[in-house]
């Protein structure tokens, strides 16, 4: 029911759009009069686009308007709630808001499987392990975050995944303060993160974070394409093929958990080294788009246009997951009260981070050898590092350089000898700390005792003066 509502407003939107901007003025056949933009309201309906104090309505309060007439409508529309009604035109209307604000995609029509929640806004209380729904009643559910006190219930929403369904609640507390942001002035320390493939996280301190690959390995890709064969090989709309449809979103669901538990562990280790995480601003949908088709124009056959090599990368994007990962990060941060800082990742694996000479031929595969001054490192720590440079130079951190702790040396330097002086063992000996087994009397290898002795080369064991004590 939420479904099909949510699908008429957004049509309604769609012929209010046509009429208004493109069709112009129209004549409406039940009323018999020419509509303006001015004087109609949205799609055609009799409501009133101007509100009591005079300013025009926005088309999601003029649809929210109409909810009483369609309830008089069609009666079974009072089965809902009114709140969970006006929260699905206002989700119609962010997905607006993100297609004109954000240059996200056009709002698209809902079917079963993209059409998993709704939302109460007031009336919702729970006691205990029980939650009470409007127009639902009291349900039973494992409460694993008790409320604490102070706090007020501003929304619940209710979703339904392949294992059942789950309840988020979002609460408010206006006493409790935010969390303390640290201003860029103080930051002082700044970590660079190269989002990769063969490892998850390249850091700029030369610390890796292994990528686990829960959909893309071995054993993963066979049983999910066992279980994509099941369903199918069974017939379309019948229970069988229901039952393995589910199995496989069970299988896909355990997967997402691993990856999102796993996710949470990562952005809590980043954010604990430094003052300030710098990352790229990557445009991951693009990425992953197909490539584009190329064709003969003479026989008008289409080329290859590596769209097969494409397909494997694009999985293996998909299953890091950088875009949920960086959200995690920004989260965990600002926890924390430290900073996530974004960059441009444009020349970030292709500039040298020494003579900060870009060149493409700088990096082959995953290594970096640098045609201008020759420094060789590994790509994704090289471009870490570069974020990271990116980053301070761009929000004018005041980072202060880290020195190196002095070391001792095994080897000292040899000693200079004069002009006429000759190299004697005493002269060019390296004066090392003698381990304490040298500093014995025992001068010969081997297990001896006080009594053993080095033969030379004639001698004889019979004709030694101590042979009789031996």
């Amino acid at each position: 029911m939420l479904r099909a509502n949510y699908n008429w407003s957004l049509a309604d939107r769609i012929d209010s759009y046509y009429q208004r901007y493109i069709c112009g003025d129209y004549c409406d056949l039940k009323t018999k009069v020419v509509i303006t933009p001015l004087t109609c309201s949205l799609g055609g309906a009799t409501g009133n686009p101007w509100s009591n104090k005079g300013k025009k309505r926005s088309p999601v309060n003029i649809q929210i308007t109409e909810l009483p007439l369609l309830k008089k409508a069609r009666p079974w529309y009072d089965e809902i709630d009114s709140t969970v009604l006006q929260q699905n035109l206002r989700r119609l209307d962010n997905a607006y808001n993100n297609f004109f604000q954000q240059n996200r995609g056009f709002p698209k029509f809902k079917n079963r499987s993209t059409f998993h929640s709704f939302t109460y806004s007031t009336g919702v209380k729970i006691k205990g392990n029980k939650i009470y729904l409007p127009k639902l009643g009291w349900v039973n559910f494992y409460n694993s975050r008790p409320i604490p006190d102070g706090f007020k219930i501003k929304s619940v929403t209710v979703r339904k995944k392949s294992n059942g369904y789950y309840v988020s609640v979002r609460i408010e507390d206006k006493a409790v303060p935010t969390f303390p942001l640290k201003n860029i002035e103080e930051v002082k320390t700044v970590t660079g993160l190269d989002m990769g493939l063969g490892k998850l996280v390249y850091c700029s301190d030369s610390s890796a974070i292994d990528n686990p690959r829960f959909a893309t390995n071995k054993t993963t890709k066979r049983l999910q394409k066992i279980r994509q064969r099941r369903v199918s090989r069974k017939k379309k709309k019948s229970n069988n093929r229901r039952k393995s449809q589910k199995q496989l979103s069970g299988f896909q669901h355990r997967i997402a958990i691993k990856r999102e538990a796993n996710q949470w562990q990562t952005a809590k280790k980043i954010v604990q080294k430094s003052d300030a995480i710098a990352i790229e601003d990557l445009q991951i949908s693009n990425m992953i788009k197909r490539c584009k088709p190329k064709y003969d124009k003479e026989t008008g056959r289409f080329l290859k246009n590596g769209q097969s090599a494409k397909r494997a990368l694009n999985r293996l994007i998909a299953d890091a997951s950088w875009y949920s990962l960086t959200q995690k990060i920004e989260y965990m941060a600002a926890k924390s009260g430290k900073i996530v800082l974004r960059v441009n990742p444009r020349h970030t694996s292709q500039e040298c981070s020494v003579c900060h000479h870009i060149d493409p031929d700088n990096r082959e595969g995953e290594k970096f050898l640098c045609t201008n001054c020759g420094h060789v490192d590994d790509a994704n720590f090289q471009a870490s590092i570069n974020i990271k440079n990116k980053a301070i130079n761009h929000y004018g951190l005041n980072v202060g350089k880290k020195f190196s702790k002095k070391v001792r040396r095994d080897l000292p330097e040899p000693k200079q000898l004069s002009l006429f002086q000759t190299p004697t063992s005493e002269l060019t000996e390296n004066k090392r700390r003698k381990h304490y087994a040298l500093l014995s009397k025992r001068d010969v290898p081997g297990n001896l005792n006080e009594y053993a002795f080095q033969l030379s080369l004639f001698n004889q064991e019979n004709n030694h003066p101590n042979r009789d004590s031996l």
